[in-house]
């Protein structure tokens, strides 16, 4: 009877430490889970500042990139909740996102601002661009109001008045040129700059590079910088506060991405932080 007794009690202790010895490796695994920092990029620059400031995070964190192709994809990722973060857009195109989907992305850092503009490849000055000349713009909503914005002050259309960054082509109550518009996705802008009855194109630095350009190289530059557009770190409203944020957040605004933005990037961006 002792004998069974003490082999019943021998396999309760091996069944316990089994379970104690599982729930650890669990525990670890979990902790090690939530030292990794998921965050969402796509073009050259936004990829670099990611892989700089997984150098530059503090002990206990590994920034992992997750690389996508286009301007769809990491904000889904965001909010379906695959990914910690994005650096890929502005607070505008982050806040049409919110409203289309019912997501709730929010910006936690801006880091940079982009140097935006008009390029021709058939015109030097702006004055040169004849009567109803195709200017091409970004389909999107945000970027296309940023676009005629730049119009605007330059005094080549007059929108509505009070409408700001947030004008379509609906808005435009002066066009003394009789300019025509063509609507392009953004990533398209590029290609559409050598089309043949294009006179003018908007387009960002990164985009605009494919073909060999830069702001320099631009007839018509944004003067007015307005904060919002600022290519920012993006999280969601349930882990803006997180400890993995917060760190993340720290380390892209570290004096080795400032240098990283002020040198290699100065002529495409200025530091927002």
């Amino acid at each position: 009877m002792k004998k069974k007794l003490l082999i019943s009690m021998l396999v309760v202790a091996s069944v316990v430490a089994a379970g104690c010895s599982k729930q650890k490796k669990t525990a670890d695994s979990e902790k090690k889970e939530d030292q990794i920092i998921k965050v969402a990029s796509h073009i050259p620059s936004t990829v670099e500042v990611v892989e700089l400031a997984g150098k530059e995070i503090e002990p206990g964190y590994k920034v992992e990139l997750v690389q996508v192709n286009d301007n769809i994809q990491y904000n889904e990722l965001l909010k379906a909740k695959e990914v910690d973060a994005n650096f890929a857009q502005h607070e505008p195109f982050m806040q049409k996102f919110n409203e289309e989907k019912k997501a709730n992305l929010v910006v936690v850092q801006k880091i940079y601002n982009a140097k935006v503009g008009f390029y021709s490849k058939d015109y030097k000055e702006i004055k040169d661009l004849p009567e109803g000349a195709t200017i091409a713009l970004p389909s999107d909503v945000s970027n296309e109001g940023r676009a005629l914005a730049i119009l605007d002050d330059a005094g080549l259309i007059k929108l509505k008045k009070g409408v700001g960054f947030n004008g379509t082509i609906k808005d435009i109550v002066e066009n003394p040129k009789q300019f025509k518009w063509l609507s392009v996705d953004l990533l398209n802008l590029a290609e559409a700059y050598n089309e043949k009855d294009v006179a003018m194109v908007y387009n960002y630095p990164t985009y605009i590079a494919k073909i060999g350009l830069t702001p320099k190289d631009a007839i018509l530059l944004e003067k007015k910088v307005d904060e919002r557009f600022a290519i920012s770190l993006v999280a969601r409203e349930d882990n803006k506060d997180s400890a993995k944020i917060k760190a993340l957040k720290k380390a892209m605004t570290s004096d080795k991405v400032r240098e990283l933005l002020e040198t290699k990037y100065s002529e495409t961006l200025t530091p927002a932080f």
